[in-house]
């Protein structure tokens, strides 16, 4: 596994790499890996001939008072990780060079980057489009993974590929689950053991969601009344917000109709959790 730092390397590989006619797969991630990573990884390897790995922990799309300082690390475990399947390169960019003194350029996606959780992050989606599109253009991926656990920003970003002409194909991938249906998070590793089982009352009140429409609940306001009692008894979750909506656009949705997007976050201790569930409605 070769490590590249700097951008031009990465680039110059790139293009290398092309001139074989050789298809590059991207996995963008904040590192502190586990399996829902790992599934991407996994897919990049059938799908590429030559996989690219980035780690990097991108400030800018933090806000004030959030956990960039704390966000997990542990990058001798992730490259033990990456090792384990093979990646070509595994991409360390460096802050500096990502964002250099005098930075004064940003992607923003206009509408999707203000819904859910851009209402309590609003700057948060500018931050993950400008540092996508850096990556873009440096890895120059065919094919660039995300995982569905992050549902608005795979949305965003492919908004943002197709707007913006970029020659890559996103490949959005389902969430990895724990044992008791917990999504995979590198902030679950803020969980206390207590907070750990209280976490998975956001799971359950997506699968509430499928029971209700399954059994042939009509009424989507009852739906997501149920959904926030549920989650309003497990004294160690505080919801910041939970939405029915169109998972094309992200609008907010009042009729049980086709495909809904089920979508939620909430802080259990210091974690801000996020999950959510496309149920067909149909």
């Amino acid at each position: 596994m070769r490590e590249i730092r700097r951008l031009p390397e990465m680039y110059l590989f790139a293009q290398k790499a092309k001139s074989h006619g050789k298809k590059i797969g991207l996995v963008p991630t904040m590192g502190a890996l586990h399996e829902g990573h790992l599934s991407l990884v996994a897919e990049a390897k059938k799908r590429a001939e030559v996989v690219v790995v980035s780690i990097f922990i991108n400030p800018i799309q933090f806000g004030p008072g959030e956990d960039f300082t704390h966000y997990p690390r542990g990058l001798k475990k992730d490259k033990k990780l990456l090792k384990n399947f093979e990646v070509d390169v595994l991409f360390l960019p460096e802050a500096s060079a990502m964002f250099p003194k005098g930075f004064k350029t940003y992607v923003e996606v206009e509408g999707l980057s203000k819904k859910m959780c851009g209402r309590s992050r609003p700057a948060h989606f500018r931050g993950v489009a400008t540092v996508v599109a850096k990556l873009l253009n440096t890895a120059c991926p065919d094919l660039v993974f995300f995982g569905q656990k992050d549902y608005q920003q795979q949305v965003i970003i492919k908004q943002m590929i197709r707007d913006l002409d970029f020659p890559t194909e996103m490949v959005a991938l389902p969430t990895v689950r724990e044992f008791d249906g917990l999504a995979m998070s590198s902030r679950n590793a803020y969980l206390s053991p207590r907070e750990r089982k209280s976490a998975v009352i956001l799971y359950k009140a997506l699968s509430l969601a499928k029971k209700e429409v399954e059994k042939g609940e009509k009424d989507l306001k009852k739906i997501v009344f149920r959904m926030r009692s549920l989650i309003g008894t497990e004294p160690k979750a505080r919801l910041d917000y939970l939405v029915a909506a169109d998972p094309e656009n992200l609008n907010e949705v009042s009729r049980l109709k086709g495909r809904i997007l089920f979508a939620l976050a909430a802080y259990v201790g210091k974690a801000r959790l996020i999950d959510n569930m496309v149920i067909s409605a149909d």
